[in-house]
């Protein structure tokens, strides 16, 4: 598709919702959207970032924003990865080569999902020379857990990452109430090591392979404080998009405990409802060395593949370059807790309530 078509069809992120919708069956749709039981953590995750409002500051000289930030030695475009997501060959045939070809392309980066295809070393060839991260669902014993971590590192994937709030499978009801069932593993199987894996496990790991380690699903600072003492490099702060434990708090109402506990010591991460360059800059505010996002890119890759992404994230860096000039500043470096305050929020939160522009079916979300 030539760049100027793409960049006509698609001038805001909302735009490629509506064409996500009508690319995908409900199926995959709902597994794209939906989260546990009640939906309530999903929704609170923009209830946090939307009780977030900014105090912009005037008369400084913007003319030069640059929205960079490096992690683990590499320098990003935006401080904004793709979140690894189960099963995105169901979105575009790609899958996860797809996505670390457009990431390699616009030049941020992505985490690869376990449970992708085409797995470890596609993923890495299509990605070069580009940002990427292995992140590992626990599915066999150490042997097997050490042979990713191995590989990983061979293929030349910049950080490994453990999801840690996996140990038990939650009830889409979106899901199973049209009873598709999914591509899982279901109890009394591999999953018992998820289980299983414990802090242990993260000391034989930070022991034997020279990689930076990274935790996702941590919630609290006790957990962010264990994750430093036990040697982890970045503690990512997730909910799992509100797909996992319900009636949970958003992710942003989490991060300053967690921010607080590391102390400097480690990297942080955190992913949840991040929609918008606003929500970016709010999260590195609060203290964030990146963030990531998983279903809005993914609304990208449905929508038009590479292409798709990579447009996607012009516009996100647009927003965040708006977004940081407005402020006052003219870089991540002169940011703090001066730049916000608490707001009330305007839209009922849900999974799209970052899209008030959005023109789809009220059943849709």
């Amino acid at each position: 598709m030539p760049e100027s078509s793409l960049q006509d069809r698609f001038q805001n992120l909302h735009e490629f919702v509506t064409q996500a919708r009508i690319n995908l069956d409900r199926n995959n749709w709902d597994y794209l959207i939906g989260g546990s039981e009640t939906e309530s953590t999903l929704a609170r995750n923009r209830l946090a970032l939307d009780s977030i409002g900014f105090r912009p500051r005037v008369l400084r000289d913007v003319s030069n924003v640059d929205c960079r930030r490096a992690l683990f030695g590499k320098t990003l475009r935006i401080p904004v990865l793709c979140a690894p997501v189960g099963s995105l060959e169901v979105f575009e045939p790609g899958g996860g080569a797809t996505v670390a070809a457009a990431t390699r392309e616009f030049g941020n980066g992505m985490i690869l999902s376990s449970v992708s295809h085409p797995g470890l070393d596609d993923t890495a060839k299509a990605s070069g020379d580009g940002f990427k991260i292995f992140q590992l669902y626990v599915r066999g014993d150490a042997d097997w857990v050490d042979d990713h971590v191995r590989r990983a590192v061979g293929k030349g994937y910049d950080a490994f990452c453990l999801t840690v709030d996996t140990d038990s499978y939650s009830r889409r009801e979106r899901d199973i109430a049209k009873r598709h069932l999914r591509r899982r593993v279901r109890p009394g199987d591999a999953r018992i090591y998820q289980a299983q894996f414990n802090w242990h496990d993260v000391d034989r790991i930070k022991r034997s392979f020279d990689v930076p380690l990274i935790l996702k699903g941590i919630a609290t600072a006790e957990d962010a404080r264990l994750a430093v003492e036990h040697g982890v490099d970045c503690v990512y702060v997730s909910n799992h998009g509100g797909r996992q434990l319900d009636q949970g708090v958003g992710s942003i109402d989490v991060l300053p405990e967690v921010v607080e506990a590391v102390g400097g010591r480690a990297r942080i991460m955190v992913d949840g409802g991040i929609y918008r360059g606003t929500d970016v800059v709010k999260a590195l505010i609060l203290g964030a060395d990146a963030v990531a996002c998983g279903r809005l890119y993914v609304y990208g890759l449905a929508a038009a593949g590479a292409e798709g992404v990579v447009r996607l994230f012009e516009i996100i860096e647009d927003e965040i370059r708006i977004c940081l000039s407005l402020l006052g500043v003219t870089g991540w470096h002169e940011l703090d807790k001066s730049y916000i305050r608490a707001a009330r929020q305007v839209f009922e939160p849900n999974v799209h309530s970052a899209f008030p522009h959005l023109n789809l079916p009220r059943e849709t979300y």
